[in-house]
């Protein structure tokens, strides 16, 4: 009898760029979280797959206390700098053939990395999709802010909303249309900021439709979504949008997110689809975690991502 294989995430050459950022956030902290994630041997874990691994270093980040608080959005230019500089290394190492993984950091650095990502697809005429995990819709714009932290804004301005210093980072925008775009997890929204949503027809999975239709029919659905027209998928996970059972090093935790389980499967079906060209993963703030228990989990989703499998090779049980 002929067994069927499980999908396999061909080998890659994965680059680690850290971003120790936390300019965009309110709580201080996630400037940490790229020494979270080394500390927890993820270059060890990312190379027991298969894959080769290269730290590629830190992006240079100054430090709050020595920068004007005042500006609004706040940090505004420091962050633009930072975006930029991510961008230039993302795009390089796409350019060089290798996989990048940006690790932070706030989460405002994903409008440098997808400025990055979108920069080499641009050049070949295509376009790339994202899939945007997080409890946080992150579209709003500085008239819609309560706080000014920009690390609330990303997503806005990758689609062509908000401060013109970001929405035009790289010379272009947007950087990705909101056809190609999901938002997975979704339970924390400011008022004004539901209007840019709504605005933008970005696709939308809330807690609400994942406990609907399960999160095996969520992804299928993000997947075709993010990969239709597109030359692949950038994942962007906040890790935030687990529940904080499981997930308590964030900076701004939101009762009832994705379970353990369920931000796993997430994972393994975007490694399994084939399709991810690039990942980062945000917010992890060991000020607030149990003994890197967050930078753990935020490792071990990673692994995930990559094609990491309970029991490797096995073949699809029966029904």
């Amino acid at each position: 009898m002929t067994t069927l294989e499980p999908p396999r995430v061909k080998s890659k050459h994965v680059r680690l760029l850290g971003v120790p950022m936390d300019l965009g956030a309110g709580r201080r902290g996630v400037d940490m979280g790229p020494s979270a994630l080394r500390y927890a041997g993820l270059d060890q874990t990312v190379q027991a797959l298969g894959h080769t691994f290269e730290d590629g270093g830190d992006v240079s980040v100054p430090i709050p206390e020595r920068r004007d608080r005042d500006q609004k959005p706040r940090f505004l230019k420091e962050i633009t700098r930072v975006c930029q500089r991510l961008a230039h290394r993302v795009e390089h190492t796409l350019d060089e053939g290798s996989m990048p993984l940006v690790i932070g950091g706030d989460h405002s650095m994903a409008i440098g990395t997808i400025a990055g990502v979108a920069s080499h697809f641009r050049k070949k005429n295509e376009k790339v999709g994202v899939i945007w995990v997080d409890a946080h819709a992150d579209m709003n714009i500085p008239a819609t802010s309560p706080s000014g932290n920009i690390h609330g804004m990303p997503l806005a301005s990758v689609l062509g909303y908000g401060a013109p210093e970001l929405v035009e980072l790289g010379g272009f925008s947007p950087k990705v249309d909101a056809d190609s775009c999901v938002m997975i997890g979704i339970r924390s929204v400011d008022r004004g900021e539901l209007e840019v949503v709504l605005k933008s027809g970005i696709h939308y999975f809330e807690m609400m439709k994942i406990d609907a239709l399960g999160m095996n029919e969520v992804v299928k659905r993000a997947i075709k979504i993010a990969s239709k027209n597109t030359a692949g998928i950038h994942l962007s996970f906040d890790i935030d949008g687990v529940d904080p059972m499981f997930a308590p090093g964030v900076g701004t935790p939101v009762p009832g997110g994705l379970s353990m389980r369920e931000a796993h499967l997430l994972c393994e079906m975007v490694a399994d689809s084939g399709k991810v060209v690039s990942m980062e993963f945000a917010e992890v703030n060991p000020i607030h975690d149990n003994a890197n228990a967050t930078g753990e989990l935020c490792r071990d989703l990673i692994a995930s991502a990559l094609g990491q499998k309970v029991i490797p090779g096995l073949p699809p049980g029966r029904d």
